[in-house]
């Protein structure tokens, strides 16, 4: 058995390649797109690049790939921590500790090689909203972004001696007869209140949203311990990059007196398409996906993202702003369900306002850390709680 750094051609493929052995008889897994996990490594897409490092690794056994997994670190992030932190992420493997040891400890001696004292995963050399987590509880059908794993994963991670730094939910809600009553009635009250307005996105006008949505996230955010801004210019791509993936009807904004107070993003499950085109973009998937979407496949929408500025927040405003979607859903009956995900055991608060509207816990997804000095205290995530919340209210005035 040995382990390799993945520089050619070949271990670039192998990499891409492996899941394919490990879920051939997994029903419930869907292939990404090859370009998706390749523009995760490229520095010319990446702009982590600018502010971190990636490595990846493959492991071989008797010629064959048994095992992948890959190590960052984000300079902007790992510095706000006790330790200072890596991490490691796309992660897989055989039924057998001894290639999950050689990964988890190749990644671990080049991430102390750059003054990393410990390391979370899985995760993303990237924004959380896709490959982030370790699935452990809701083996099915995975909405667009969010990982899936086999099930013995959990105990890899364990027994090499990560914990659960926090936990992840995923809330799905049924909106095949509308939304929940309750979300519209809190939402029409919201509405005869003066001061109040509602607007989707326009790509036209990108730049002014994406203000918009900086102001919201600086304030929104302020609370979390390791809270970082984000970079205009990432952002931009960010925004590039979701004007593939939805119409601007699915990104609503609220406002209070002209100022932006909270903003609401979902996406469709492009899973349900990507499916069947076996994580390839040529001229045959090209032709299936138009098909497929003509077909309205998809009959699923994914919520990744939903801030609202601190003072704001409890208002009844979250209900609000998803009520702007029963717009949305009117034009497009085939969809089904809808799926907020996820949402961090450190955020109660959410927590309550999905189960509030009709979201049901479909599935548990961890983030895992190791410390690698094993007498250093281990804390968890600190939960988001009022006196936080009162101490980004405070830092504006």
């Amino acid at each position: 058995m040995q382990i390799l750094k993945v520089n050619t051609s070949s271990e670039r493929k192998k990499f891409l390649k492996l899941p394919y052995t490990i879920y051939c008889d997994d029903p419930s897994w869907t292939p990404p797109l090859d370009k998706m996990i390749t523009s995760v490594f490229n520095p010319k897409q990446n702009d982590f690049y600018s502010h971190g490092d990636a490595m990846r690794w493959i492991v071989e056994d008797k010629g064959k790939c048994v095992g992948r997994i890959a190590a960052f670190y984000d300079t902007k992030k790992a510095y706000t921590f006790a330790q200072p932190t890596g991490g490691v992420g796309f992660f897989e493997s055989i039924d057998d500790f001894s290639v999950a040891k050689l990964l988890f400890d190749t990644a671990k001696a080049w991430l102390q090689e750059q003054g990393m004292e410990a390391m979370d995963g899985p995760v993303n050399f990237g924004e959380n909203m896709i490959h982030w987590g370790l699935l452990v509880d809701g083996f099915h059908d995975q909405t667009f972004g969010i990982p899936y794993h086999a099930p013995y994963y959990e105990s890899l991670f364990r027994e090499y001696g990560f914990s659960t730094y926090f936990e992840q939910y995923c809330y799905r809600m049924d909106i095949a007869n509308g939304l929940h009553p309750r979300l519209m009635k809190i939402a029409n009250w919201i509405a005869r209140r003066p001061g109040y307005h509602f607007e989707h996105l326009s790509f036209d006008n990108l730049e002014k949203y994406m203000g918009d949505f900086m102001t919201i996230y600086a304030k929104a955010w302020k609370a979390h311990d390791n809270f970082k801004g984000i970079d205009p210019k990432e952002l931009k791509k960010i925004g590039t990059f979701l004007k593939r993936l939805a119409d601007e009807q699915y990104f609503w904004f609220a406002y209070h007196e002209g100022n932006p107070i909270a903003f609401f993003a979902m996406i469709p499950d492009w899973n349900q398409i990507l499916k069947h085109l076996n994580g390839k973009i040529n001229l045959i998937s090209v032709l299936k996906f138009l098909y497929l979407r003509r077909k309205k496949t998809i009959t699923r929408a994914r919520c990744f993202v939903m801030g609202v500025v601190p003072e704001f927040q409890g208002s009844g405003v979250e209900s609000a702003i998803f009520a702007q979607l029963e717009k949305v859903l009117d034009k497009q009956p085939w969809m089904k369900e809808l799926e907020f995900s996820w949402v961090g055991d450190f955020n109660p608060k959410m927590e309550l306002l999905y189960q509030s509207v009709g979201g049901h816990k479909s599935s548990t997804l961890l983030t895992m850390r190791h410390l690698f000095d094993p007498s250093k205290p281990f804390e968890r995530a600190p939960i988001l709680h009022e006196s936080m919340v009162e101490k980004a209210k405070g830092s504006k005035k």
